[in-house]
């Protein structure tokens, strides 16, 4: 599939580059609203676990960016509404296995796995949200994020979307996560299976994620391990006018691999007291 595919997305995204004014071919076309269906289906994805890791795939990226060149405005109408847009609003029928309250808007080329539950909210071109999670009321999953397997987004999360440049990594949040009211998550961060977000949890690429369960604090970035129990934090940052505290995020805690999840994550939000 992505053999044949994917050669047709490259010369077509290089060919947006160097000539602009140059209309696609039919084999070109063809080959961006496959990409789209598919991505629709859930049979294929902006990024992919394997085994050295996770995978962004920049030419499915290039294929949507393709797709917003070969459609026009059209009308979108739930009287007495209506809005113009390039990418219409998915329907969910009985067999799709998706529970859809109104007001849950998902863009055509995002997949909604089966036994999901979605509150109303926005799941953008290119999210992959994955079985038996929840999106919960005014959450908003960004263009290309993953979001694995039972994983809960709380009133309010917001997942950051990326499609420029292709290359760049989307948000991903593994199987089997918790993120917490009001979190937000941007720029390509990585949260590994399990993790806890407390409410208010705000992590960019540049955010330092400080482990605080040890002897002496270990800082990192762009990544929350697995299972790990995150709440907001502050620590100290001197400037030319003086030392104040900026934002930070605190691993507090861990929840434990040998119990049942869900009776580990109630013991640990109480364990805690972790605000979601």
């Amino acid at each position: 599939m992505s053999e044949v595919l994917r050669p047709l997305i490259e010369d077509s995204y290089r060919q947006m580059g160097e000539e602009p004014g140059k209309a696609f071919s039919k084999p070109q076309i063809q080959a961006i609203r496959e990409v789209m269906d598919l991505l629709d289906q859930g049979r294929l994805r902006v990024a992919s676990p394997g085994d050295g890791g996770w995978q962004t795939h920049a030419w499915v990226k290039q294929a949507i960016l393709l797709y917003f060149k070969i459609t026009v405005n059209e009308p979108i109408e739930a009287p007495p509404f209506e809005w113009r847009d390039k990418i219409p609003v998915k329907g969910f029928k009985e067999a799709s296995g998706v529970r859809a309250v109104p007001l849950s808007f998902v863009r055509y080329g995002a997949h909604v796995a089966k036994n999901t539950i979605l509150m109303p909210s926005f799941v953008n071109i290119g999210a992959f949200v994955d079985s038996g999670s929840m999106v919960d009321t005014w959450a908003t999953v960004g263009s290309c994020a993953q979001v694995g397997k039972n994983v809960h987004l709380s009133g309010g999360v917001g997942l950051g979307g990326v499609l420029e440049p292709a290359q760049a990594a989307p948000v991903i949040v593994e199987d089997d996560c918790f993120i917490g009211s009001r979190a937000i998550v941007v720029e390509g961060v990585h949260i590994k299976r399990g993790a806890v977000l407390g409410a208010g949890v705000v992590l960019t690429k540049s955010t330092p994620i400080v482990d605080a369960t040890g002897d002496t604090a270990v800082i990192t970035k762009g990544v929350i391990p697995e299972n790990a129990v995150v709440i907001p934090g502050s620590q100290p940052k001197k400037f030319p006018a003086g030392t104040y505290n900026v934002p930070c995020a605190l691993i507090i805690g861990r929840r434990s691999a040998s119990t049942d999840l869900k009776t580990s994550l109630n013991q640990v939000l109480r364990d805690l007291e972790v605000p979601v």
